[in-house]
C-alpha cells in the first residue's frame, strides 16, 4: 500500500516568492517516519541555472492532507543546495538560528493574513464596468449584497482545521471580496510554517470554486483598503509586565530599524502604507494604544492589564513570514535582553 505526500516549497521568484508543490508516492512503511528528501528542477523555479539545476527539498513540517484525506499528507519543505547547505532563497534557515538563540524568552506570534478573491480581472463582488458601493459595510458583514466568497472561506477554514493548523479565526474585511484568517499564537517557526501551508490551502481550495486569491498589498488602486499581515508578538516578559511592552515598541523604532524592517515587509509596501486606510506612512515610525494609524498598536486591554502583546501593523499581505518573525524576534528580544527584561 502507498500514500501521497504533497511536498510544498517556496520558490525564488522576486520580488515576491511563489508557492510550488508536487506529489510523491510513498510506501506505507514511511508513515510516522522521517520523510525523505527529494529533488526538483531549480531552473524552473528561479532557484538554479539550467547547467546545474538540481535542488533539494527537505521536509520540515508534516500535516494531514484535508483535500485528499486518508493517510495522505502535506509536507512543508525548505530548499537546500545539493551539498545540503541552505539555498539563498531559504529564509527559514536564518529564522531557525534566531529562534533558537532567543528560545528562552518564549516568543510567540499570531499573524492576521488578509487576502482578496478575484474572478477574472476584477475582485469578487466588483460589478463589470464599474465599482461597488464605498467600503465600510463590508467589514464583518452579512448578506449577499455585502459578502462575496463565503463558501470558499468556509471551505478553506475547514481544510486548515482538518490539517491541524493553529488557525484561530476568520472575518470579512473592509473591501468587497477581501477576507482575513489568523494563525497563532504559536512559536516563530510554527507560525511561519503554518502560514505558508495555510496560503497553499487557500490557493488550492479556491481552485475548486474557479476563483483566485491574491496577497497583493494594494489590489485596487484608489480609496480602498490594502491587504496586510498584521503581526502580533509577545515574549514571556511582555506577557508578564508592561515595561517590556514599551521596550519592544521602542526597539522597533530605534536607529535604522524602521527601514530595516519595512524593506523586508513585502514588495509594494509604499503603495499600502500611505498614512491612509488605517496605516502609518511607510517612512515614519510610531506606536500607540488602540491606534490603528500607528506603525505598532498596543491593544487597549494590554494597557489596562499591564501586560500582553503588541501588533506590528506594517507587514504586507505578501510578506515572507520567515522574514518578519526573524526581524521582530531579533530586534525585540535583543532589546529586552539588553534591558534585563527576560
Amino acid at each position: 500500500m502507498t500514500f501521497k505526500a504533497e511536498y510544498i516549497w517556496i520558490d525564488g521568484t522576486e520580488p515576491t516568492a511563489k508557492l510550488r508543490s508536487k506529489t510523491k508516492i510513498l510506501a506505507d512503511d514511511a508513515k510516522g517516519a522521517e520523510l525523505p528528501i527529494w529533488g526538483f528542477d531549480g531552473s524552473s523555479t528561479n532557484q538554479a541555472e539550467g547547467h546545474a539545476s538540481d535542488r533539494v527539498l527537505k521536509p520540515v513540517a508534516v500535516f494531514p492532507d484535508p483535500i485528499r484525506g486518508g493517510d495522505d499528507v502535506l509536507v512543508m519543505c525548505e530548499v537546500l543546495n545539493i551539498d545540503m547547505t541552505p539555498h539563498e532563497s531559504n529564509t527559514r534557515a536564518a529564522l531557525t538560528e534566531v529562534a533558537e538563540k532567543f528560545a528562552a524568552q518564549e516568543p510567540i506570534f499570531g499573524i492576521e493574513q488578509e487576502y482578496t478573491f478575484f474572478k477574472g480581472s476584477r475582485p469578487l463582488g466588483f460589478p463589470e464596468g464599474g465599482f461597488p458601493a464605498a467600503q465600510g459595510g463590508y467589514y464583518c458583514g452579512v448578506g449577499s449584497d455585502e459578502i462575496f466568497g463565503r463558501d470558499v472561506v468556509e471551505a478553506h477554514l475547514d481544510n486548515c482545521l482538518k490539517a491541524g493548523l493553529a488557525i484561530s479565526g476568520i472575518n470579512a474585511e473592509v473591501m468587497p471580496g477581501q477576507w482575513e484568517f489568523q494563525v497563532g499564537p504559536v512559536s516563530p517557526l510554527e507560525v511561519a510554517d503554518q502560514l505558508w501551508v495555510a496560503r497553499w490551502l487557500l490557493y488550492r481550495t479556491a481552485e475548486d470554486f474557479d476563483v483566485s486569491a491574491t496577497l497583493d498589498p494594494k489590489p485596487v488602486k484608489g480609496d480602498w483598503n490594502g491587504a496586510g499581515a498584521h503581526t502580533n508578538f509577545s515574549t514571556k516578559a511582555m506577557r508578564e509586565g508592561y515595561d517590556a511592552i514599551i521596550t519592544a515598541c521602542e526597539s522597533l523604532g530605534e536607529g535604522s530599524k524602521p527601514l530595516d524592517h519595512v524593506k523586508n515587509y513585502g514588495a509594494g509596501i509604499d503603495d499600502r502604507l500611505t498614512g491612509l486606510h488605517e496605516t502609518a506612512p511607510w517612512n515614519e515610525y510610531s506606536y500607540g494604544v488602540s491606534n490603528r494609524g500607528a506603525s505598532v498598536r498596543i491593544p487597549w486591554q494590554v494597557e489596562k492589564d499591564g501586560k500582553g502583546y503588541i501588533e506590528d501593523r506594517r507587514p504586507n499581505a505578501n510578506v515572507d513570514p520567515y522574514l518578519v518573525t526573524r526581524l521582530i524576534v531579533d530586534t525585540c528580544c535583543s532589546a529586552l535582553e539588553k534591558a534585563g527584561q527576560v
